[in-house]
């Protein structure tokens, strides 16, 4: 059942409302002085059904992302031909699965993890583009590295982190990823120090890591502005998920 007032989700609308969200992040990189086509949206398609996959890709949407392994088959079967991003939480033991079905893998999440996808893509002859997810709240439970554990990680040169990143051979490590705490007003600062943290981790590794992946559809247009090159907008372009996690 649809939320009161929702219309009907159809490629004319979807199109509609990626095209304000395109004009409005559009003029918040411009306002701080970044290049207005380096980010690109991820259309997240959490909750939604096949038929709003289709929809999406009708409308011109091709890069869309999924949170679950287990949700994303059916999707990634109506759009084969989407570039499919896996923006939620990855467990170890649904690697080989995720593999089959996403390019891009935004929440690596530990350096195990991380040698587990190289090693199972060598295996399978995939070659999957990598993120990886840095916790900004603080909080225990929450995915990603400790930010203050991974100041460090960053920086050493022949610590592990750096060291599996040099010894990788299958997986492409791309970029950092975050989900900002929740912290009205503050948002930027959490973007501007994952920025700092991929900014260290270059310069350390060596390796160009171009991607940001930050900023969701409550808090993108301070993503862009702080440098985020890949935007995760679900509730902007579908409206209310219909159904819970």
């Amino acid at each position: 059942m649809l939320p009161v007032d929702e219309p009907a989700l159809t490629s004319e609308l979807i199109r509609v409302r990626h095209d304000q969200v395109m004009t409005r992040l559009r003029a918040a990189a411009e306002s701080a002085g970044r290049d207005p086509d380096a980010f690109r949206i991820v259309a997240v398609t959490k909750g939604f059904g096949t038929n709003v996959v289709r929809a999406a890709v009708a409308a011109g949407l091709t890069m869309l992302g999924e949170n679950r392994v287990q949700e994303a088959a059916d999707k990634v079967e109506a759009a084969p031909d989407a570039e499919w991003h896996m923006v939620g939480q990855l467990q170890s033991n649904k690697v080989r699965a995720a593999l089959r079905l996403f390019g891009t893998i935004h929440s690596v999440d530990s350096v195990a993890l991380l040698q587990r996808i190289d090693r199972i893509a060598h295996d399978d002859g995939h070659a999957p583009r990598v993120l990886l997810q840095v916790d900004m709240s603080g909080r225990a439970g929450r995915g990603g590295f400790p930010s203050d554990e991974f100041e460090g990680l960053a920086s050493d040169r022949s610590g592990s982190l750096v060291s599996s990143l040099g010894s990788l051979v299958a997986a492409r490590p791309i970029g950092l990823m975050t989900i900002a705490p929740l912290d009205p007003g503050n948002e930027a600062r959490h973007f501007a120090h994952l920025r700092e943290l991929r900014d260290r981790l270059r310069d350390a590794s060596g390796m160009e890591l171009r991607e940001l992946s930050m900023g969701m559809t409550a808090d993108a247009d301070a993503a862009v502005r702080e440098g985020a090159t890949l935007v995760r907008v679900g509730t902007a372009l579908f409206g209310p998920r219909p159904h819970g996690d």
